[in-house]
């Protein structure tokens, strides 16, 4: 993805967290996969939710500053050929240690010191990009991180044809040979569309003329697009 603008990979951890359900919680001899059970404070420290009767939460109890790792996976919202890393869009890996803070209606409240931060996008290059603890509490996620998925399906399933005329922004050697077009990422930088080919796929971002601010600019910053777009012929 060269020329693509990109947050911060501290940025880019901050949004996953934001937008994941789920998340694998990894201590000390025991496994548990969380869903809808993790936020980040004010202090930009991981919070977790146990339930109060789970193996995870009588560990945290017995040892404070438990060892920990949690693990999350982003997939692509829409259906993007599994080739190379497939759907995989991203992993992030965050560890350090569990401390107990409080429970509340049966749920205990663990706060991660973090120790380690790691990202894994092809967007970032090859390797994994380690992040610093106090990079990722200073970092924000990007506005549109919790709404991504939700504006790629509509844009595809509910505007195939703005699809179309949006890959009229492309240069046009770019879609020699192009078999499919889909959104595979949208942020405050622009919507990111994966041309899809025999064998591989490239992905091509369209930039707003100013990034987004707030998730309600979005509609003004895609209809800016349709309207550049329509402004192109096929083949400029």
């Amino acid at each position: 993805m060269s020329g693509i603008k990109l947050p911060t990979a501290a940025e880019r951890l901050r949004s996953l967290l934001a937008a994941a359900s789920s998340l694998t919680l990894h201590v000390p001899g025991h496994r548990c996969d969380l869903v809808g059970r993790h936020r980040i404070d004010q202090a930009g420290r991981i919070v977790l939710e146990l339930p109060d009767d789970s193996h995870a939460a009588h560990l945290v109890r017995a040892e404070p500053d438990l060892a920990s790792a949690l693990e999350l996976t982003d997939l692509a919202a829409t259906p993007v050929v599994a080739t190379g890393t497939g759907r995989v869009r991203a992993r992030a890996t965050f560890s350090g240690w569990l401390t107990p803070t409080a429970s509340d209606a049966g749920e205990l409240l663990a706060v991660m010191e973090l120790g380690a931060a790691a990202l894994q996008d092809p967007a970032f290059g090859p390797d994994e990009v380690d992040v610093e603890p106090a990079e990722f509490a200073a970092a924000r996620p990007d506005p549109l991180a919790e709404h991504e998925a939700d504006l790629l399906c509509h844009l595809l399933s509910a505007h195939p044809d703005a699809v179309e005329r949006l890959s009229r922004l492309i240069p046009p050697h770019h879609l020699h040979g192009v078999r499919r077009i889909l959104p595979v990422r949208m942020d405050r930088f622009g919507l990111v569309l994966r041309l899809e080919f025999a064998s591989r796929a490239r992905d091509v971002q369209l930039a707003f003329t100013t990034p987004v601010r707030h998730v309600t600019e979005a509609g003004d910053r895609m209809q800016d697009l349709l309207a550049r777009a329509r402004c192109c012929r096929h083949g400029h």
